[in-house]
C-alpha cells in the first residue's frame, strides 16, 4: 500500500510540475510582448518629442532651421509645390516618421524609408 501511495504522490507532483511548467511558459511570452511593446512606445514617444520641440521652436528660429535642411537635400518638396494642403500634411506626417501609405498608415516606420510611401509622395 505504500509504494502505490508514493507512485501516486510523484504523478501528483509530475502533473503540478507540468503546469507549473506550462504557466512559466505563458509568462515568459506575455513578458516578451511588454518588452517589445515597451520597446515601441519608446521610439514613439521619443519621434514624438523630436515633434513637439520642432514645433515649439521659436518662428523665427524654425525659419532659420529650415533653409540648412532645404540645403541638405532634404527629401521634403518645396513650399507652393504639390496637390495642396492635404499633400502636405501627409508629407510632414511622413517625415515625422509615421506612415501614410494604404499598406501601413499611421504605423511607426522603424526601419528607415518605405518604398509604398515614397512612391505615393512622388505621385
Amino acid at each position: 500500500m505504500f509504494m502505490k501511495d508514493l507512485f501516486l504522490r510523484i504523478d501528483e507532483l509530475e502533473s503540478h510540475i507540468g503546469t507549473v511548467h506550462a504557466d512559466f511558459g505563458a509568462l515568459k511570452l506575455k513578458i516578451k510582448e511588454l518588452l517589445e511593446e515597451n520597446q515601441r512606445l519608446q521610439i514613439e514617444n521619443q519621434q514624438l518629442r523630436k515633434v513637439l520641440k520642432r514645433e515649439t521652436v521659436p518662428i523665427s528660429s524654425q525659419e532659420a532651421a529650415e533653409q540648412p535642411a532645404a540645403a541638405e537635400g532634404d527629401k521634403r518638396p518645396p513650399a507652393g509645390v504639390g496637390v495642396g494642403e492635404g499633400y502636405d500634411n501627409l508629407a510632414r506626417l511622413y517625415h515625422e516618421g509615421f506612415h501614410i501609405c494604404n499598406v501601413y498608415y499611421g504605423h511607426l516606420r522603424m526601419e528607415g524609408d518605405c518604398l509604398f510611401c515614397l512612391s505615393f509622395l512622388s505621385k
